[in-house]
């Protein structure tokens, strides 16, 4: 009998937890234990209720692996809900990146062109540099941060995801 290898997927988890100390070190210390891969991190420290934290986390694995991974972040003591957006459905999800281009003539006009286009927004300029501020879905930000490697790109300080399923029910 020939065992089929399932292919890693992509997969967003929103994670409802107390907001507690020392509730994302044993998250990470799951994952880590476990050999799972985390793509992004990223916690909301305060949601609608000031005792609950949103913790965002984009990992990719076969199907059975992104299962395992939510039956044991369950288990969790200060877990309250983990969902996966992914298999959830349409949800929106977005990230922000601070990016440094250093330019001067031809260069710096570019690097403002590509920045209209992208929708990006001037944060901080200097007669040499500008720090843009770029938010979007993964592939815009990869896509922008290409271009601006072309003009002078010298630094990116980059968030992992934020994400929250779409409809009036919450995930």
């Amino acid at each position: 009998m020939h065992i089929r290898e399932e292919a890693a997927e992509r997969h967003t988890l929103s994670v409802i937890v107390d907001n507690e100390a020392g509730i994302l070190a044993r998250i990470a210390g799951l994952f880590s234990a476990r050999g799972y891969n985390i793509e992004s991190l990223t916690v909301a420290g305060v949601t609608e209720d000031e005792t609950i934290s949103r913790i965002t986390i984009v990992t990719n694995g076969a199907p059975a692996m992104v299962d395992q991974i939510i039956a044991q972040l369950d288990r969790l003591v200060p877990v309250h809900k983990v969902t996966d957006l992914t298999e959830l459905g349409p949800h929106v999800e977005r990230e922000l990146a601070l990016v440094k281009v250093v330019g001067t003539g031809d260069k710096r006009i570019e690097a403002l062109r590509l920045a209209e286009v992208y929708r990006a927004h001037v944060v901080d300029a200097t007669t040499s540099s500008f720090v843009f501020e770029v938010t979007g879905g993964q592939e815009k930000i990869n896509k922008f941060l290409e271009l601006m490697r072309e003009v002078g790109l010298v630094e990116v300080a980059r968030t992992g995801a934020a994400a929250i399923s779409r409809g009036r029910e919450p995930a």
